[in-house]
C-alpha cells in the first residue's frame, strides 16, 4: 500500500517587488517564511539574486541535483525540505534510472535552479505574519520537455500493486498535461500535495523574457540509464519479445462467392458427395447388368397364400438390387465357430440345469450380492470439488499442493453481490447513490457482529479474516473509502467515493483500513468503461485465512462462520436488500460443499419413482393379453417384473458394497445415474430372455424351452453385456476420480446384473412359466383359476402380434425398395459427415451452475459473477530454487529493474500483459525481487536504513521515529532516528547488486518492513507468503511467486485457454532461461483435464471400439460381420458428438465417459439384429427380414422402450448436471441408436452382410413359423 508522492514545497523570502522580470541568475522565490495549518511550509515570494553556497551544501545539492552547479535558488532548509519529501518518490521510480532523473531534475529545477525566474512567475502571494509567501506560480515548460518527460516515466511500474508508477504520482494521467496538473494542485490541509497552486504552463507569449524549461530528457531506452523493458517497452532493446505470441491465426477457410466455409467442412462435403456418386454409379451399373432380372421391389416374405409365391419371392429377393450369395440354388454357408460351438453347448446345459434345478440356482446366485451389500456398512459419499474433479497424480494438483505446503493456500472467499435491475429494455440504474451505501453500512454492521459457534466457543469475521499487516481485515468494499467509518462518510458523503473512484491511489483519505489503495475494478461491476460512478453492482469481498489442511481447527472455524454468514445473508441481509429494490447473489468458500452435500439425498424420490415406473413397465411389456380378461390374472408377469426389478437393484448394491468394502466412496452420479442405467440395461435382457422363451415352440417341455431360448440369445447377450461392462472398463482409465469410479462401480454393477439375468432371472422365469401352466395367479401363485380350452391363445398375445407383424409386414418390406436403400445409406452417412464437422465445434469444460442444484443460490451468483465482475484470477508464476548468490545470474534473468536482462522473466510477464487478448494476463506482475534490490538501494535512502548499533531503522514516518498522536493519527517527528543511515553505500554494492551475505542478511528486514508514505516498498503484507525461506540461508530459495491477475474470464473456453497460455509461457520461460518455473491459479486443478480433453476423449473411444471389435470378433468369428458392427458403432457416437454439439452439451470427463458407455449400450441396438442375420437361412434380403421378424420386436420394445422409461426419469432430477449430460446423452444415444439399429443396419446387411454361420443348404430352410408368427 502506497500513498501518493507528496508535491515538494519550494520556499522563498519576501518578494521586494510584486511582479519578478525574468533574468538569469535571478530567483523568484527564496527561503522560508511561513506554514500552512498543517505544517507545511511556505516559500517567500523574493526576487532576489542567486546565492552562491558552500562547498559542502553544494555537493549535496549536486548528489540530488547534479546539473545544478555553481549559485543556486534555495536555502538549506529549503533543500532538506526537497530532499525529504523525494524519497516519497524515488520508491516508485528508482527501477527506472531515466524517469527518476528526469523527474528529479523538474524538481530541482523548480526549488533551486539559479535562473530560477526565467520560467517561474510568482502569480499568488499570501501575507503570514506580515510576510508574503508563496500561494501560487507559474511553472513554464516547453510542450517537447512536457511529452519526453511523460514518456520516460508513463510506463514505469509499480510492482506491488500490478499497476503503474504513473497511478500514484499522477492519479492515472494519460497525457504529460494530466500529471503535470495533478503534480501542481495545490493539497487541502493535512492531505499530500503541494503547499501551493502550480500552473504549468507551455505558452509564453504573455510573458516577456520567460523561457520556458527545455533541458535533456533522457529517454528511458538510454542504455547509459538502462531501464528495464518492463517499465520501458518502447526501448530498442524491447521491440520485440524472444517469445512468440499465441497463434491468433483463423482456421482456414473456403469462400465461395459470399458463402464462406471451414476447409474440414468444405473437404467432408465433398468426399461425401463422391462417395454419394460413386455408389450411385455402382447401383446403375449392377442394374444393368441384371436388368431382366431385377424387380423395382422384393415381394415380401411370407406374405403369400400359397407355396408357389413364396418361391417366387425367394426367387425375386434373390434378383434383387445387393450382392447375392451366389447365383446357384444352394450355398453351402460357413460352419460355427470354435466359440460359438463352445457357447451353444454351454447355453444349452445351462438351461436345462436351470430348468431342474431352479431354487437351487436361484440362492446361489442370490448368496454373492447379499453377502456383497455388507460392504454397505462401510458406505461414504465424497462431496468435495478437489476430491471429485482433480486427479491425484495430475501436474496441477502437484502444483497446487507445492504452493500451498511451500507459500501458502490462496485465501477462502465471502463475497455478497449487490445489483440494480433494468427496467423496460434500459441499462440498470447506477447503485453508486446515498440510499444504497447506508444499506452496506448496515449490512456491514451485521457481518462484523455476526458470531458463529465452535465447540463451544464464538468465532467472529475478526478472527478468522486475513490481515496483510496484522491489524485490519483486508475486507474490499468501497466503504473502505471511509475506512469503513459510517462518521467519515456522513461527513464527507457520496462525493468523496466518486473522488475515490479517481484517485484511490493518491489520496490517503481513499486508503483501507489496512493502509492498501481499494481498486474500484474489485468493487464495482457493470460499469462501462472507467466509468465507475455508473456502476451497477457493488461487490463485497471477505478474505478469510486458509490452511493446507482442510480438516484443522483454523478451517473448521471458518466453515462455521460460512455457514453462519451464508444463514445471516438468506434470513436478514436479502429481506434488507430487497426492499431497496436491489437484487443480491451470496457465496462462501464452502458454499459448493455443501451444497453438493445438499443435492446427494435431493433425488431420492425421483430414484423411487424411476423404479415403480420401470417396475410398471416390465411387467406390461413382458405380461401378454389373453382374449379373457379372465386369464390375464395369469398372464400377467408382475411378479417377475417385480422380481427382475429387485435383481437389478441387488447388482447395484452389491457394486456399492463392494466398492465401499475396499474403502472406495461412493459418489452424488453413482448414487443417481447407475441405478437408471443398469435398470434401463437389464431391463432389455429380461425382456429378449422372456420373448425367446415365448417363441420356443409350446409342444415342447419347459427344459427345452429354455435351453433353447438360451442358444438363440444367449451369445448376443453375452456379447452385449461385455461389450458395455469393456466400455465402463475402458473408462475406469479415465484420471478424474469421479468419472473412473462411476465407470468402475457401473462396469462391477452390469456385470453382476448380467450374471444374475442368466441365473437367477431364468431361475424365475422357470418359476413364472410353470405357475402359468398350472394356471395359478400372478402375485398369487397359491390361488388357482379354472381354465377352459379358449384360455391359452397360444402367443404372446395380440399386443405384441401386432408388433412382430408390423416387422416383418411393413417395416421390413419397405426398407427392401432400391429408392429407400439409397435413401437410407445416402442419409445415415451424411448424417455421420455431418456430425464429424460438428463435432469439431464441441467446446471443452463443465459449467459450475450445471453441478449444483437448480434452485441453488449459487446459480444466481455465477451468473452475477459473469456479468459484473471485471477482475480475472490472481496468477502467480512460480520458481524453484532461486539461487541469489553473487555467482549466479538467476537475479538478472528474474527481476525487471535497471540493469536486468531484457528477457528476463518479470519483463516476459510485462510484455505478454500488452498483448492479454492472447495472453490472458493483465497487469504486470509483482515482484517481491525487484522491490526488495529497490528497497535496498541506496537510492531509496529512506528505506534501507540501519541505527549506528547496526539493527533496522525504520522510515521517518513510523514509530519509534516518529510519535503518533492517538486523536489526529498523525506521526510527529521525534529525532530517534537522526543517525540512521542507509543500509549500504553504492560502493558496497557490486555494480547495483547485493552480495550473497548482503541479500541473506537483509531479506528479512524486507519483508518484516512497513510500507508508508517515505518507503512504500516495505514487503511486509505484500509479500509474506511470495517466498519460502525454509534453508535460505544457503543461498537457495526454494519457492517463490510472482502474482499478477489473468483477465476477466467469463466463459469455460476462456479458463482453459488461459491455462494453456499462461502453461505454454512458463515452459517457454523455463526452457530459454534454464529454470524451473510453472503456473499456478486456484482454478487450474478444475480445468486442467480440458487441455487434454479431445485426446483423451479419442483414445478412450478408439480403444473402446477395439475392445467391442475383438469381442464381438471371439463371439461371431467372423471379421465380416465385427467390421460392420464396428462401423455402425463409429457412426453412432459421431452422431452423439454432432447432436452434442447442437445442443451445447461441453467436452469433459463426463461427457467422455458418456460416449465411450454409449459405444457398451449401442452394441445391443446392433448385435441382436446381426446375430439373427447370422445364424438366419437364405441369401442377404431374406436373412435381414428374418433378423428384424425375430429381434426387431425385442429390439424396439424391449431396448429401446425400456431404455426411453429409464432415461425419461432423469430429466426430473434438481440437478441439471443429470439433465444435460445423461438425460439429453441417454437420449439423443437411445435415439440414434434405434434408427441405426432398425433402419440403417438392416439395409447394410442386406447389401454387405455377412454368409450365415448355419450347417444346412439355403434351399433345404425354410423361414421358421413359430419365430415368424410369435415374434
Amino acid at each position: 500500500m502506497q500513498i501518493s508522492l507528496l508535491v515538494f514545497p519550494i520556499s522563498a523570502q519576501e518578494s521586494n517587488s510584486s511582479r519578478v522580470v525574468p533574468a538569469e541568475g535571478y530567483c523568484s522565490m527564496y527561503g522560508i517564511c511561513g506554514q500552512r495549518s498543517d505544517g507545511k511550509v511556505l516559500n517567500c515570494a523574493n526576487a532576489t539574486k542567486a546565492v552562491k553556497p558552500d562547498t559542502l551544501f553544494s555537493s549535496r545539492v549536486q548528489s540530488l541535483c547534479p546539473t545544478i552547479t555553481g549559485d543556486v535558488c534555495c536555502t538549506v532548509d529549503q533543500f532538506d525540505t526537497l530532499h525529504q519529501q523525494v524519497q516519497q518518490a524515488v520508491p516508485f521510480l528508482v527501477g527506472c534510472p531515466a524517469c527518476l532523473r528526469n523527474f528529479l531534475n523538474l524538481l530541482c529545477e523548480m526549488s533551486c535552479s539559479p535562473n530560477q525566474s526565467l520560467f517561474i512567475n510568482v502569480t499568488s502571494v499570501k501575507q503570514i505574519n506580515g510576510t508574503a509567501t508563496v500561494d501560487g506560480i507559474d511553472y513554464y515548460v516547453t510542450t517537447n520537455y512536457g511529452e519526453e518527460l511523460y514518456n520516460s516515466c508513463k510506463d514505469v511500474k509499480f510492482g506491488t500493486l500490478n499497476t503503474r508508477a504513473m497511478d500514484f504520482l499522477g492519479g492515472g494521467a494519460k497525457t504529460y498535461k494530466e500529471w503535470l496538473a495533478f503534480l501542481g494542485r495545490q493539497a487541502k490541509p493535512n492531505e499530500p500535495g503541494s503547499p501551493y497552486l502550480i500552473t504549468y504552463r507551455s505558452d509564453s507569449s504573455d510573458s516577456s523574457g520567460v523561457k520556458p524549461l527545455n533541458s535533456t530528457i533522457y529517454s528511458c531506452g538510454d542504455p547509459s540509464l538502462g531501464c528495464s523493458c518492463g517499465d520501458c517497452p518502447s526501448s530498442s532493446v524491447c521491440t520485440g519479445s524472444l517469445l512468440p505470441q499465441l497463434n491468433t491465426e483463423t482456421s482456414c477457410s473456403v469462400k465461395m462467392g459470399s458463402l464462406k466455409a471451414k476447409c474440414l467442412d468444405f473437404s467432408l462435403v465433398v468426399v461425401y458427395l463422391a462417395l454419394l456418386c460413386a455408389f450411385l454409379l455402382w447401383g446403375l451399373l449392377y442394374r444393368t447388368r441384371g436388368r431382366t432380372a431385377f424387380p423395382l421391389k422384393t415381394k415380401p416374405l411370407g406374405n403369400s397364400d400359397d407355396k408357389s409365391d413364396s418361391n417366387k419371392n425367394g426367387k425375386s429377393l434373390h434378383n434383387s438390387v445387393q450382392v447375392s450369395e451366389a447365383a446357384s440354388s444352394t450355398v453351402k454357408p460357413s460352419h460355427p465357430s470354435i466359440v460359438q460351438t463352445y457357447m451353444s453347448i454351454f447355453f444349452r446345459k445351462h438351461g436345462i440345469f436351470v430348468a431342474r434345478y431352479p431354487l437351487l440356482v436361484l440362492c446361489v446366485s442370490l448368496l454373492i450380492p447379499v453377502l456383497l451389500c455388507i460392504g454397505l456398512l462401510r458406505f461414504k459419499v465424497e462431496t468435495r470439488p478437489e476430491k471429485l474433479w482433480v486427479s491425484p497424480g495430475s501436474r496441477a494438483a502437484d502444483e497446487k499442493n507445492y504452493f500451498d505446503s511451500h507459500l501458502a493456500p490462496f485465501y477462502r472467499i465471502e463475497q455478497l453481490v449487490l445489483a440494480t435491475s433494468a427496467s423496460g429494455g434500459s441499462a440498470a440504474p447506477s447503485i453508486v447513490n446515498d440510499n444504497n451505501m447506508k444499506l452496506l453500512f448496515q449490512i456491514q454492521k451485521k457481518v462484523d457482529d455476526l458470531r458463529a459457534n465452535y465447540s463451544g466457543s464464538t468465532v467472529a469475521l475478526a478472527d478468522i479474516c486475513l490481515k496483510p499487516l496484522s491489524t485490519d481485515c483486508a475486507t474490499q468494499s468501497v466503504l473502505q473509502y471511509f475506512q469503513l467509518d459510517p462518521k467519515k462518510y456522513d461527513d464527507s458523503g457520496i462525493d468523496h467515493a466518486k473522488f475515490c473512484f479517481q484517485h484511490y491511489t493518491s489520496e490517503e483519505t481513499c486508503l483501507s483500513t489496512f493502509q492498501s489503495p481499494i481498486d474500484p475494478g474489485t468493487i464495482l461491476g457493470g460499469f462501462p468503461g472507467n466509468n465507475f460512478t455508473e456502476a451497477s453492482a457493488f461487490i463485497i469481498t471477505y478474505p478469510v485465512n486458509n490452511m493446507v489442511e482442510t480438516t484443522g481447527q483454523e478451517n473448521e472455524k471458518a466453515v462455521a462462520w460460512e455457514r453462519a454468514f451464508i444463514s445471516l445473508v438468506k434470513e436478514e441481509i436479502l429481506p434488507m436488500v430487497l426492499a431497496q429494490n436491489l437484487t443480491l447473489s451470496f457465496s462462501s468458500e464452502s458454499s459448493i460443499q455443501d451444497e453438493l452435500n445438499r443435492e446427494s439425498t435431493a433425488d431420492a424420490i425421483t430414484i423411487v419413482i424411476s423404479y415403480i415406473v420401470m417396475f410398471a413397465y416390465i411387467s406390461f411389456t413382458l405380461g401378454d393379453r389373453p382374449s379373457r380378461w379372465l386369464s390375464l390374472f395369469v398372464s400377467s408377469k408382475v411378479l417377475l417384473g417385480l422380481s427382475g426389478v429387485v435383481l437389478v437393484m441387488l447388482s447395484v448394491l452389491g457394486s456399492i458394497g463392494f466398492f465401499s468394502a475396499i474403502g472406495v466412496k461412493s459418489t452424488l452420479i453413482i448414487m443417481e445415474v447407475i441405478p437408471f442405467l443398469v435398470l434401463a440395461v437389464g431391463v432389455d435382457n429380461m425382456c429378449i430372455l422372456v420373448h425367446a422363451v415365448k417363441r420356443q415352440p409350446d409342444e415342447s417341455n419347459l427344459e427345452e424351452r429354455i435351453s433353447d431360448a438360451l442358444v438363440e440369445v444367449g451369445p448376443s447377450i453375452t456379447l452385449a453385456s461385455f461389450a458395455e461392462v469393456l466400455a465402463f472398463a475402458v473408462s475406469a482409465i479415465n484420471p478424474m476420480p469421479a468419472t473412473r469410479v462411476f465407470s468402475m462401480f457401473a462396469a462391477l454393477a452390469v456385470f453382476m446384473d448380467f450374471l444374475l439375468q442368466v441365473t437367477a432371472f431364468v431361475a424365475l422365469i422357470v418359476f413364472d412359466f410353470r405357475r402359468a401352466q398350472d394356471d395359478r395367479i400372478d402375485c398369487v401363485p397359491c390361488a388357482r383359476i379354472v381354465s377352459s380350452p379358449a384360455t391359452d391363445d397360444g402367443g404372446d398375445g395380440q399386443r405384441l402380434h401386432l408388433l412382430a407383424r408390423y416387422m416383418r409386414d411393413i417395416h421390413g418390406p419397405i426398407l427392401s425398395y432400391r429408392a429407400v436403400k439409397f435413401v437410407v445409406i445416402a442419409v445415415f452417412v451424411g448424417l455421420a459427415f455431418a456430425s464429424i464437422a460438428l463435432s469439431t465445434r464441441l467446446q471443452p469444460g463443465l459449467e459450475q451452475k450445471i453441478v449444483l442444484p437448480r434452485n441453488s443460490y449459487l446459480q444466481d451468483y455465477f451468473d452475477d459473477l459473469a456479468e459484473y465482475m471485471k477482475v480475472g484470477p490472481p496468477l502467480y508464476f512460480v520458481m524453484k530454487n532461486f539461487n541469489y548468490s553473487s555467482a549466479s545470474v538467476h537475479t538478472n534473468q528474474i527481476c525487471s529493474i535497471n540493469q536486468c536482462n531484457s528477457n528476463s522473466l518479470l519483463n516476459e510477464i510485462a510484455r505478454q500483459s500488452l498483448s492479454p487478448e492472447t495472453s490472458y494476463i493483465a497487469k504486470p506482475a509483482a515482484s517481491w525481487l525487484d522491490d526488495f534490490l529497490i528497497w535496498m538501494s541506496p537510492e531509496a535512502f529512506g528505506c534501507c536504513r540501519k541505527f549506528v548499533n547496526g539493527s533496522y531503522c525504520p522510515p521517518d514516518d513510523q514509530p519509534p521515529c516518529c510519535q503518533l498522536d492517538q486523536d489526529s493519527g498523525t506521526c510527529s517527528a521525534s529525532g530517534t532516528c537522526n543517525n540512521c543511515t542507509t543500509c549500504f553505500l553504492h560502493s558496497e554494492l557490486d555494480n547495483g547488486r547485493p552480495s550473497t551475505t548482503q541479500f541473506k542478511d537483509k531479506l528479512p528486514w524486507f519483508l518484516d518492513a512497513l510500507p508508508s508514505s517515505d518507503c512504500s516498498k516495505g514487503g511486509k503484507g505484500a509479500y509474506s507468503t511470495s517466498l519460502d525461506l525454509s534453508g535460505y540461508e544457503s543461498g537457495i530459495i526454494q519457492a517463490s511467486a510472482f502474482r499478477t491477475y489473468h483477465t476477466p474470464l467469463n466463459k469455460q473456453t476462456d479458463y482453459v485457454n488461459s491455462m494453456r497460455a499462461a502453461r505454454d509461457f512458463s515452459s517457454k520461460m523455463s526452457e530459454d532461461l534454464q529454470m524451473e518455473i510453472f503456473p499456478y491459479s486456484v482454478f487450474y486443478i478444475f480445468f486442467e483435464q480440458y487441455l487434454g480433453v479431445w485426446k483423451t476423449a479419442i483414445m478412450n473411444i478408439c480403444v473402446c471400439l477395439g475392445t467391442v471389435f475383438v469381442v464381438c470378433f471371439i463371439v461371431t468369428s467372423s471379421l465380416w460381420a465385427s467390421a460392420i458392427i464396428l462401423i455402425v458403432l463409429a457412426m453412432i457416437v459421431l452422431d452423439l458428438m454432432g447432436v452434442m454439439a447442437m445442443l451445447g452439451i461441453q467436452l469433459n470427463a463426463i461427457s467422455v465417459v458418456n460416449l465411450v458407455m454409449s459405444i457398451g449400450i449401442a452394441v445391443e441396438f446392433c448385435v441382436h439384429i446381426t446375430h439373427a442375420f447370422m445364424i438366419g437361412n437364405g441369401d442377404r434380403e431374406t436373412r435381414a427380414r428374418q433378423a428384424l421378424s425375430t429381434m426387431g420386436a425385442s429390439v424396439f420394445s424391449g431396448i429401446t422402450l425400456t431404455k426411453l422409461v429409464g432415461v425419461i426419469v432423469l430429466r426430473f432430477a434438481k440437478s441439471e448436471v443429470f439433465v444435460v449430460y445423461y438425460f439429453q446423452m441417454y437420449l439423443a444415444l437411445v435415439l440414434i441408436g434405434f434408427l441405426h439399429g432398425l433402419i440403417f443396419l438392416p439395409v447394410l446387411l442386406s447389401l454387405c452382410g455377412p454368409p450365415p454361420k448355419s450347417a444346412k443348404p439355403i434351399e433345404q430352410s425354410q423361414p421358421t413359423s413359430a419365430s415368424t408368427e410369435q415374434t
